[in-house]
């Protein structure tokens, strides 16, 4: 099964590792390395031109998706359910 991050982009419900919240970066300076460590190395994908509400996280890449941690996460429940 697939989710929806937002714009045009799908991923694998599978290969997601984990769902960041976009408050997590101010507040853990742990995920603030993490992501910069990321944005340096290429990896940070902005699906779009609206405000990042939160990180979906895969091995590869991180996208910042404008759609909530906590829809995207009844999202991949949803599918889990299935």
């Amino acid at each position: 099964m697939f989710i929806h991050l937002g714009g045009e982009m799908v991923v694998r419900a599978k290969d997601v590792i984990t769902i960041l919240d976009f408050h997590m970066k101010q507040s853990s300076k742990i995920t603030r390395q993490f992501l910069q460590k990321a944005e340096e190395g290429g990896r940070i994908v902005m699906l779009d031109s609206e405000q990042t509400k939160s990180y979906v996280v895969t091995a590869d890449k991180i996208y910042c998706s404008p759609i909530s941690s906590l829809t995207l996460k009844r999202r991949a429940n949803f599918l889990e359910s299935r």
